[in-house]
């Protein structure tokens, strides 16, 4: 544990930053999935909104912009083919 008064307030802040990065990486995770998983009838408001939340995490810099245009490409062939 740092001692240095600056040093301990990066470490508060870093501990609050994870937390929220992992939970809106959880978010992220469970649109995609629900996203591929959803029945022929849902699949495009599933779509939609797993995009949303891709675009939100890329302008948050919680995923490179490129991750997100992939993850984007793959969602969109899937709903194509289904």
């Amino acid at each position: 544990m740092p001692r240095i008064k600056s040093s301990v307030k990066d470490v508060r802040k870093n501990q609050k930053q994870r937390a929220i990065n992992r939970a809106n990486m959880s978010t992220l995770k469970t649109a995609l999935r629900k996203a591929r998983n959803s029945s022929s009838e849902d699949k495009p408001t599933t779509t939609k909104t797993a995009i949303k939340t891709i675009d939100k995490a890329v302008q948050n810099k919680l995923i490179p912009k490129n991750t997100g245009a992939r993850y984007k490409s793959r969602l969109t062939r899937i709903k194509k083919t289904a």
